[in-house]
C-alpha cells in the first residue's frame, strides 16, 4: 500500500508540474529566428526546427539590432546606415511601416507588454518608439554612442551601453528619463539581463563581462574573457548560463551565472563573430558569424556546433519569436493525452477515464462544427465529472485539481 501511494503520488505531481509549466501537454509550435543582414540590407527569416531560411525580406540600408513583439507579431529593425527603423510583419514577412528616427542606429528592444521600442543612436540618445502608431514618442539623452539596449523583465528600465563613456545608463520606463549611470570595463557593448532581472551582464569589446546588480546598479563581479574582443551575449531561457561569442575565430564562452565563471569555450570556426541569441527553448545558441556571412548553431547541451546556416550578407544580430501558444483544440488534445497517461500509469481504470475522454472528444466535435457555448457546456461536464472522481477517491486531489485547472485554462481561451 505505501509503495502504491510513492507510486500514485509521483505520478500525481509530474502530471501537476507538466499541466502547470507547459500548460496541457501540447508541444508548442518552434518559433522563428531573424537575423539582420548588415552588408545584403535584409533580414534572413530561419525556422530553429530545420535550421533552415525560409524567407528573405529587404530592409533598410546596414541593419544591426533586431527585436520581435512579445506577441510574435512584428520584428523590429533597427537600420544603422539610414537612420531608420522597418517594422515587418511576421504573418507576410513584409515590411509594414518605416520609422524615422536618427543616423547610425544599433541596439533594439521591446518593453514585455509590447508598447514601446528602445532605440540607441549614434547621437548619443536612446529613441522611444510607439509600436501602436510607429512613431517616435520621447527622445532620451543617454551618453556617448549608445550602443545595446535590454529592458528588464517587468519592463521597469531599459539599459543601454555607451562605448564612448564606458558607462551603462539606466532608463525609466515609466518617465523616460535617466535613472542611473553605471561605470563599466572599457568600451561596453552588448547586454543582456537575466530572465529573473536581477543581473545585467555587459560585455567589454576588450574581453571582459562585467555583471550589474539591478537592485543596487553597481558591479558585483567582472568575468574575464579568453580573447580580447566580444560584442555580444546572451542568456539562456533559464537564467543558468550566458553565452559569449569572442571575436576573430575565439571560442564562444558558457559562464555560469550562479558562479560568474567560464565553465566552458566551445570552438566555433568564423571569421568575426557579431550578435547571438538562444532559442526560446534553450536548446540552441545561434552565432552570426559577420565576414564568415554564415549562422553557427550550438547544441547547448552538448556545447557542440551542431548546424551552419549561410547568410544573407554579413549576419549581424539575431531574434527569435515567441513559440505560439497552443490552441483550444490542441490543449483539449492534449488534456486527452494526459488522461491516457493516467490510465497507462495504473491510475486511473479504463472504464472510469472513458466518461472523460467522451467529454472531451465531443468538446473537439463541437468546436469543429463551431460551436463554442455547447463546447464550454461539455467542458463544465468534465468538471462535473473530475470532481465526483475526487469525492469518491478515483483520482487524487492533486490528480483532480490539475485537470480542471487545464480545462479551465481551455475555458478561458475560449471566452466561455
Amino acid at each position: 500500500m505505501h509503495q502504491r501511494f510513492l507510486v500514485r503520488f509521483t505520478r500525481s505531481m509530474a502530471l501537476v508540474l507538466v499541466l502547470v509549466f507547459l500548460g496541457p501537454g501540447a508541444a508548442l509550435a518552434q518559433p522563428f529566428g531573424y537575423v539582420t543582414n548588415t552588408f545584403g540590407a535584409s533580414v534572413s527569416v530561419i525556422d530553429t526546427s530545420t535550421h533552415t531560411v525560409t524567407a528573405t525580406v529587404p530592409v533598410g540600408a546596414f541593419p544591426a539590432g533586431v527585436a520581435v513583439t512579445p506577441d510574435g507579431a512584428f520584428v523590429y529593425v533597427a537600420n544603422s546606415a539610414d537612420g531608420s527603423v522597418s517594422v515587418i510583419s511576421t504573418a507576410s514577412n513584409t515590411v509594414v511601416a518605416t520609422v524615422p528616427v536618427a543616423f547610425g542606429l544599433f541596439g533594439v528592444a521591446i518593453t514585455p507588454d509590447g508598447a514601446f521600442a528602445y532605440v540607441a543612436t549614434a547621437s548619443g540618445a536612446v529613441s522611444v518608439i510607439s509600436t501602436a502608431s510607429n512613431t517616435v514618442v520621447a527622445t532620451v539623452p543617454a551618453g556617448v554612442s549608445p550602443y545595446g539596449v535590454a529592458v528588464t523583465p517587468d519592463g521597469a528600465f531599459a539599459y543601454v551601453t555607451n562605448q564612448g563613456s564606458n558607462d551603462v545608463y539606466v532608463i525609466s520606463t515609466a518617465t523616460n528619463t535617466v535613472t542611473a549611470i553605471v561605470s563599466v570595463a572599457q568600451n561596453p557593448v552588448g547586454l543582456a539581463i537575466r530572465p529573473d532581472g536581477a543581473f545585467a551582464y555587459v560585455v567589454s569589446f576588450y574581453g571582459t563581462v562585467s555583471v550589474i546588480s539591478t537592485a543596487t546598479n553597481t558591479v558585483t563581479a567582472t568575468i574575464p574573457l579568453p580573447t580580447s574582443a566580444a560584442t555580444s551575449i546572451a542568456i539562456s531561457p533559464n537564467g543558468a548560463f550566458a553565452y559569449v561569442p569572442n571575436q576573430d575565430g575565439g571560442p564562444l564562452s558558457v559562464i555560469d551565472t550562479t558562479t560568474n565563471t567560464v565553465v566552458a569555450n566551445v570552438p566555433i570556426a568564423g571569421a568575426a563573430f557579431a550578435g547571438d541569441a538562444v532559442t526560446p527553448d534553450g536548446a540552441f545558441v545561434y552565432v552570426a558569424d559577420l565576414f564568415g556571412n554564415a549562422v553557427i548553431v550550438v547544441d547547448t547541451a552538448t556545447n557542440m556546433v551542431t548546424a551552419t546556416i549561410p547568410g544573407g550578407g554579413g549576419p549581424a544580430q539575431i531574434a527569435f519569436a515567441p513559440p505560439a501558444p497552443p490552441s483550444p483544440k490542441d490543449q483539449v488534445q492534449a488534456l486527452i493525452d494526459d488522461i491516457q497517461a493516467l490510465i497507462d500509469g495504473g491510475d486511473l481504470a479504463q472504464n472510469k477515464a472513458a466518461p472523460l475522454i467522451s467529454k472531451l472528444e465531443q468538446v473537439l466535435a463541437k468546436l469543429d462544427g463551431g460551436q463554442t457555448a455547447a463546447a464550454c457546456n461539455q467542458l463544465s461536464a468534465f468538471i462535473n465529472q473530475v470532481n465526483a472522481y475526487v469525492a469518491n477517491h478515483t483520482l487524487t486531489a492533486a490528480e483532480g485539481q490539475s485537470l480542471i485547472n487545464a480545462v479551465n485554462a481551455i475555458r478561458s481561451d475560449l471566452g466561455c
